[in-house]
């Protein structure tokens, strides 16, 4: 019987995922289908419009068309699998496609969190070194601190991939959750590997933490040049510059933390299905809302792109 739970383990997993609410399951994909069509639509449109204007062509709506093009890719490992399970009668996922599933998500969420602390980095140095901002943020050095938030959180998601995927499953192979994630296959496995946890524990300090912490200093410092400013006017222009990305950050890095810093007895795997709903549909969404309601530059962008397409049909 053990081999036989190994051997369908290793084969494939079920995903849990909302089965609980099997009278919601319509409903849910309704609603998540429309929140994933307006997330995709959203980052897009800022994509788009950062590229076509070319007063966005600043290191700020650089890291923001990067973040965009990073949520679009971390949502599409999850979402459309999600979206069909809520239709499938079975939830399956194969042992592999589990593994990439998580190694590309984790890889996404690590390099955004990175993109983040870069982003509060870009708002020191925009508030806190305005005469040196066009030489310390050049072009060369912005793609260098991109690639490297990729480069590194895909090196730490294919670590903590590998300590997850090398450990023995032996069954059940359900997982309860509606994708492959640490928390619900660390529950999963059948021996614990207290050295790879310890050190999958310390990778999600180390992202999460750390960028936070990253942050907010940029931000004590930020609020330090702020106050030095003497007129009401001149705060609130260099407040209204770090407002978006500092909603973002709070809702990014507040549930971050709860999935991923807390200790293992503490995880009660219904809960964190429907808060990683958050991270996974909400704060995508969140993205591209906060950045085109709250940022006048974008809105003035959006503007001049639908008056010029207006133009055109009208021609």
């Amino acid at each position: 019987m053990g081999r036989e739970n190994q051997t369908v383990v290793m084969t494939e997993f079920i995903l849990a995922g909302f089965s609980s609410f099997p009278k919601l399951q319509i409903m849910l994909f309704v609603l998540f289908s429309l929140m994933y069509v307006v997330t995709l639509a959203g980052n897009i449109v800022i994509i788009t419009t950062i590229r076509l204007d070319h007063s966005l062509h600043t290191p700020m709506y650089f890291f923001l068309s990067i973040l965009s093009f990073s949520e679009i890719c971390y949502t599409l490992i999850i979402i459309p699998n999600m979206l069909a399970n809520l239709l499938r009668e079975r939830k399956t996922i194969s042992f592999v496609g589990c593994a990439t599933q998580m190694c590309i998500f984790l890889g996404f969420g690590c390099a955004n969190c990175m993109l983040l602390a870069v982003m509060g980095y870009d708002r020191y140095v925009s508030v806190c070194k305005p005469l040196h901002y066009q030489v310390l943020m050049n072009q060369r050095f912005c793609t260098k601190l991109v690639a490297f938030s990729a480069t590194t959180g895909f090196l730490f998601s294919i670590s903590e991939s590998i300590i997850i995927f090398t450990l023995p499953f032996c069954g059940p192979n359900k997982i309860n959750h509606f994708f492959c994630d640490l928390a619900p296959l660390l529950a999963l496995a059948c021996d614990r590997n207290y050295i790879g946890e310890i050190v999958i524990f310390i990778i999600c300090f180390l992202v999460v933490f750390c960028s936070f912490l990253f942050i907010l200093l940029s931000y004590i410092l930020i609020l330090n040049a702020i106050l030095k400013i003497p007129t009401a006017a001149g705060k609130h222009k260099a407040f209204s510059t770090c407002a978006s990305h500092l909603i973002v950050v709070i809702v990014h890095f507040g549930c971050a933390s709860i999935i991923y810093l807390r200790p293992k007895s503490r995880y009660t795997l219904d809960e964190d299905t429907l808060i990683s709903v958050s991270y996974t549909m909400v704060t995508p969404l969140l993205n591209p809302l906060v950045y085109s309601l709250r940022n006048k530059d974008v809105q003035i962008a959006l503007k001049k792109a639908l008056g010029k397409s207006a133009c055109t049909q009208g021609i």
